[in-house]
């Protein structure tokens, strides 16, 4: 196989080998990136290709897959005159997450590590867990109090073993991190590990495809830990850096209000952002993070591309949720807050797509 790529800090520079376990910056404990040029294939060169992610693998730091389920190639639909949404909620596990959790399994059946960690509100838990199951790797999954009792049955129908501590997001993920940090352990982060942002980006090569070569204007993204738009900026970048593009799309990251830790920093003109002294509950749990750990590198994303951060209320949440049902999409309130901060005329005539990102079968409809 290919050796696989070097991971660097990019606060720091530091650097850390391709096969190494070591999930963090050794300096300043942030998340690493990956030493990794792509590019992307002409148009043309993609017919007849495999009808999987895996037929953008030039772009991709992995080459012939072992534990893939299919994931990708999700449809594209129109659903106003200035609006499509991309169904990436019919991944095989129901969420987009599914385009990084690939190839973090295939990193760590790579590595062949005595067992995999990941920390999880659900859907990565889910994927992750999934995609272990199909790499024969034994996975345990730290969630928060209050998962969706439908997300931990899917988890532990993967077999994965699951975790609830007593806390919030980031509580489940302090422990995973302890328990990542002993020997022999892959901690397939989708937030610290840059494989996974590897595979996200493959959402706007998708939409490259099949608009023919073009983006759209806008692309809404629902902004947490922000591995969706940060994929996204990555294939802007290679798609605009090879030629392919004639412009760039403006990233538009949507936050719920309760818990907009990146929003505010926005406002305030901030490089990153101040601790939240109080956050509120919001039905976008997906997205609920106080302090991501990529916000710097999500504010620089934003601000490159000529976009900005748009903030929802719960009661838009849920009737965006409501009105996507009503067009025939049931989503999770999660997937719901890119419809609600755009449904009300907020892209003033401009083209975007907006994700639906994870199935209403996972927690169901939002409740007043």
């Amino acid at each position: 196989m290919t050796p696989l790529p070097d991971r660097y800090c990019p606060t720091d520079g530091v650097r850390v080998p391709g096969d190494s376990l070591a999930w963090r910056c050794p300096s300043c404990h942030g998340p690493l990136d990956l030493d990794f040029t792509p590019i992307p294939a002409p148009l043309k060169s993609l017919a007849g290709r495999v009808n999987s992610l895996w037929r953008y693998a030039e772009t991709l730091p992995l080459t012939g897959p072992t534990v893939s389920l299919g994931e990708g190639r999700t449809p594209l639909v129109p659903l106003t005159d200035e609006v499509s949404v991309k169904l990436d909620f019919l991944m095989p596990t129901l969420s987009f997450k599914d385009r990084g959790a690939v190839l973090l399994a295939e990193v760590a059946l790579r590595s062949g590590p005595r067992r995999v960690i990941a920390d999880s509100s659900g859907n990565a838990g889910t994927a992750i867990a999934a995609y272990c199951a199909r790499a024969r790797l034994p996975c345990t999954v730290y969630v928060p109090l209050g998962t969706s009792a439908k997300k931990l049955e899917q988890i532990e129908a993967h077999g994965a073993r699951v975790e609830v501590v007593d806390g919030g997001r980031e509580a489940a993920a302090r422990a995973a991190q302890r328990a990542a940090d002993e020997p022999d352990t892959f901690y397939a982060s989708h937030v610290y590990n840059p494989y996974f942002l590897h595979g996200t980006k493959t959402y706007v090569h998708e939409l490259w495809e099949d608009l023919g070569g073009r983006l759209p204007e806008v692309l809404v993204l629902p902004v947490g830990n922000g591995t969706l738009l940060l994929g996204a900026a990555l294939a802007v970048a290679e798609l605009y850096g090879a030629g392919l593009l004639d412009r760039r799309p403006a990233l538009w990251a949507v936050q719920a209000a309760a818990v907009a830790p990146l929003a505010r920093a926005w406002e305030q003109g901030a490089e990153e952002p101040a601790d939240l002294i109080s956050v509120g509950p919001t039905r976008a749990e997906g997205i609920a993070i106080p302090r991501p750990p990529r916000a710097r590198q999500i504010l620089r994303a934003v601000r490159e591309s000529g976009g900005t951060f748009l903030t929802v209320t719960e009661d838009q949440i849920r009737h965006a949720q409501l009105d996507l049902a009503s067009r025939g999409f049931y989503v999770e309130s999660t997937s719901a807050v890119c419809w609600a901060a755009v449904r009300e005329g907020a892209l003033g005539g401009r083209s975007a797509v907006v994700p639906l990102c994870g199935a209403g079968l996972k927690s169901g409809l939002a409740r007043p």
